[in-house]
């Protein structure tokens, strides 16, 4: 059992969780200097001390990339099996990362998260900044995370190889993990723990304005993605149908080409490449849900535009129709990411608009 601390310029603090935890448990901890400087010393010799592994290095690189040298470093020890990864400030308090590396044991196959719940004296920031995300995630899911900012999480050495490929190096990492955790095979569950947070959470490096933009570019660009699809898919639609007079073709051709659109974006440049056999599972599921879809989207829009509904007015409604069904069934096949998801997100803005 390994437990995995990031550190950029701590206190105190840091001192104190280690040594109650080697009072605790006899867990290796690894600490990883993440370009704190000289003026840290002190603190990681006396951890060192304490009897923890420290990997320092001078030239700061963000949480994710901490967290990516420790999980190689982790890697090539034969004794690791479970792993917790806890912040350095003292909000994760010893009793909740053992309660996280025992839930992870038997749960090899799913990230264990350490949920806060925000009652008491907790930081405004922290409170709004945290629920924004989990309903932006809600959104992006169609799954519900109490706590998606929390960086108290544990996991098996099975999951590393897949942990080292997802992007991001600062604090975008942890939320990049969770959007592509359940496409990647690996289930999310959340175990509750205390709510810490000292001196009105000061010693935080969070940088509220970038490192905002960057946790939230993800959904940015898969909703990007999303609304071109859509769009590339009303267009071709009209377009096919003025020129050949076929409304079949017209559906087929404009949905063929939107879907290869979104899946590609998706694929390429909005989420992380997984491995290979998942990637062929995906793209299996996205293929006959879509083709599933595109032969209901015939049928609807076919008998709205027979009873004297107008081509565009009835796509509108075609498409409001089917989107209940879309959802529940790529809620249920965890597929939210990757299937033809354009037509959920501009239904979502809309409905949050009103």
């Amino acid at each position: 059992m390994v437990i995995i601390i990031p550190a950029y310029e701590p206190d105190e603090k840091l001192i104190k969780l280690v040594g109650e935890l080697k009072e605790k448990c006899n867990w290796k901890i690894l600490i990883v200097d993440d370009g704190s400087g000289e003026r840290y010393d002190w603190i990681f010799e006396s951890v060192d001390n304490l009897g923890a592994v420290v990997v320092r290095y001078k030239k700061n690189k963000g949480k994710g990339g901490a967290l990516k040298i420790a999980f190689k470093i982790v890697s090539n020890w034969d004794d690791a099996e479970e792993i917790v990864i806890a912040d350095c400030d003292g909000q994760h308090l010893p009793e909740d990362i053992m309660k996280i590396m025992n839930k992870v044991k038997g749960n090899k196959s799913k990230i264990i998260l350490g949920a806060r719940h925000f009652t008491g004296k907790v930081p405004f920031r922290s409170i709004f900044g945290n629920k924004l995300t989990s309903m932006v995630f809600l959104l992006a899911k169609g799954k519900k995370i109490t706590d998606t900012q929390t960086g108290l999480r544990g996991f098996s050495k099975d999951i590393i190889p897949w942990l080292c490929e997802v992007q991001g190096e600062r604090f975008e990492y942890e939320m990049n993990m969770l959007l592509e955790a359940e496409e990647n095979g690996y289930g999310i569950t959340e175990v509750p723990i205390n709510t810490v947070y000292l001196e009105d959470n000061k010693s935080s490096h969070f940088n509220p304005l970038k490192d905002s933009i960057k946790i939230y570019l993800p959904f940015f660009k898969f909703g990007m993605s999303s609304v071109l699809s859509a769009l590339l898919d009303f267009s071709l639609l009209i377009f096919i149908k003025l020129m050949t007079s076929n409304l079949f073709l017209a559906v087929v051709g404009a949905r063929l080409c939107s879907g290869s659109f979104n899946y590609i974006m998706n694929k390429e440049y909005v989420f992380s490449k997984g491995n290979m056999e998942n990637e062929e599972i995906s793209f299996h599921k996205y293929a006959l849900l879509a083709f599933i879809l595109m032969f209901m989207n015939y049928i609807t829009l076919n008998y709205l535009c027979t009873i004297g509904i107008n081509l565009v007015l009835g796509k509108i409604i075609t498409e409001s129709i089917l989107f209940l069904f879309s959802f529940l069934i790529q809620k249920n096949m965890y597929l939210s990411i990757t299937i033809d998801m354009h037509l959920m997100y501009l239904l979502k803005i809309n409905n949050n608009k009103k």
